[in-house]
């Protein structure tokens, strides 16, 4: 596999730019396999990308959901030293940002999960003031936002996974006692958290993936100053961590993706030096190959899984901010 590259247009840090057409030499998709929809309120950029409604606030650190109806739910984040509590809806038929009701707690830097109840849980982050324990649930019927059960732990970059049983699994992440090894569930049932078994290693800045066997994938990450190349999956039907296979390269600040044949793409990140390099973990052999270089190093990007199955690499910060992406 490769990596095709191109250039994103960004005109300020509110403003939000959509897929409209990707094209290159071996595949191209339309606007129907993408979540873009153009118009009155939308302009076309360049060709292959449409800009669409500014938010409301220039956010980063933020959180973003897809809603059962489709709206987009944006959360949370901060603006210069300030963390915010103000959240935003994004309506791909119109392409416009409406606000909708605040978090009961500004947090950056935490975890969004949309439940099978519809409701989206919003766990931990931190404030400015220090890492978080609260909770809170979204209700998109009603616009409003109600606590819920606390964490065990205060924790900020963490990661957040759905089981197959509905269940949310939170792990890692880190608070003023460093980075943390605690696990802990949350029950949609009772609105409880639960801890489970410890991962082997406290890691934060470190990536979860579910994989089509129910496990949960964790890769990498940091540990107080250390770049971590170790992984480690996390079985539900025992709560018990098993570490597997080796990433060829210590990372945090990367990305996971899952691909259609269950494989998991780790690209780029941080190990004190911006990665270009990507690999993939093989869940049958428990092993990682490496694949074709980004065209860019980066960290802080984000990927998203297309219809087509492609991989989009976007943004991310390697000593620039970067508006390009590339696909996979």
């Amino acid at each position: 596999m490769f990596w095709i590259f191109f250039v994103l247009l960004i005109f300020s840090t509110s403003d939000c730019i959509l897929i409209d057409q990707i094209i290159s030499t071996s595949s191209s998709t339309s606007s129907s396999t993408t979540s873009s929809t153009t118009s009155s309120s939308t302009t076309t950029a360049a060709p292959g990308w449409t800009i669409t409604g500014t938010m409301s606030m220039a956010r980063a650190h933020h959180t973003a959901s897809t809603l059962a109806n489709g709206l987009v739910l944006v959360a949370g984040g901060s603006i210069g030293n300030g963390s915010l509590n103000s959240t935003e809806l994004y309506n791909s038929s119109t392409g416009i940002w409406t606000t909708t009701g605040s978090m009961n707690a500004a947090r950056a830097d935490h975890t969004a999960s949309t439940l099978a109840n519809g409701l989206v849980l919003v766990a931990g982050g931190s404030n400015g003031n220090g890492s978080l324990n609260s909770t809170e649930l979204y209700n998109p019927s009603t616009g409003t936002w109600t606590t819920t059960g606390h964490m065990n732990f205060a924790r900020a970059d963490h990661t957040a996974s759905i089981l197959a049983n509905g269940s949310i699994l939170v792990a890692g992440g880190s608070n003023s006692g460093g980075s943390l090894n605690s696990v802990e569930l949350y029950n949609l049932s009772t609105g409880t958290w639960a801890t489970t078994g410890n991962m082997n290693v406290a890691r934060k800045y470190h990536a979860a993936s579910t994989l089509a066997n129910g496990l949960v994938l964790v890769t990498g990450g940091r540990n107080g100053n250390v770049y971590l190349n170790n992984v480690e999956l996390y079985n539900p039907s025992t709560g018990i961590w098993t570490a597997t296979g080796n990433m060829n390269f210590a990372r945090g600040f990367h990305t996971a993706s899952t691909l259609a044949n269950g494989s998991i793409l780790v690209a780029g990140g941080f190990n004190g030096t911006f990665l270009n390099d990507a690999e993939l973990y093989n869940p049958s052999t428990g092993t990682w190959t490496t694949t074709g270089n980004m065209n860019v190093a980066r960290q802080y990007h984000a990927a998203s899984t297309l219809a087509n199955g492609s991989i989009l690499i976007t943004g991310g910060y390697n000593g620039a901010y970067h508006n390009s992406a590339e696909l996979y």
